[in-house]
């Protein structure tokens, strides 16, 4: 697996309003993400949190897994099918699905929890959306 970059995800009813928050507290630069309800802040070359607003038709993340590390992979002409392909190669490894591999207008995502049942959401980007390549 080729993590492309490795940032911070926090759940947020309001992600444009919570970076607001975070980007005086910690001197950062917020930006626009994927969506309209994507906001990243970068911290540094080697820090970023990204905040989001999940799914209206998905309960709301639990405390546990408001703040997770995301696992951003390389983008991807099929990002299902290359989200799935990682996540049989991480369950060969220990890990668990918390939420198996989904299609999202960005990409495809999936929930997992490592060998320690820590909970990591991996995102395989489609290669026909505009990223954000500060960092990359």
């Amino acid at each position: 697996m080729s993590t492309t970059q490795f940032s911070w995800v926090l759940a947020s009813h309001n992600p444009a309003q919570l970076v607001l928050f975070y980007a005086e507290l910690l001197a950062g630069q917020p930006h626009q993400g994927l969506a309209q309800h994507h906001w990243i802040l970068t911290i540094s070359q080697d820090l970023r949190i990204e905040f989001y607003r999940p799914s209206r038709t998905r309960p709301f993340p639990s405390k546990g897994r408001c703040l997770a590390p995301c696992l951003r992979l390389q983008e991807h002409e099929e990002p299902i099918k290359q989200l799935q392909t990682v996540v049989t190669d991480l369950r060969a490894k220990g890990a668990t699905v918390l939420e198996a591999p989904r299609s999202e207008p960005f990409g495809a995502e999936a929930w997992l929890l490592d060998p320690e049942e820590n909970p990591f959401l991996i995102v395989v980007p489609s290669s026909g959306i505009a990223m954000d390549r500060h960092g990359s």
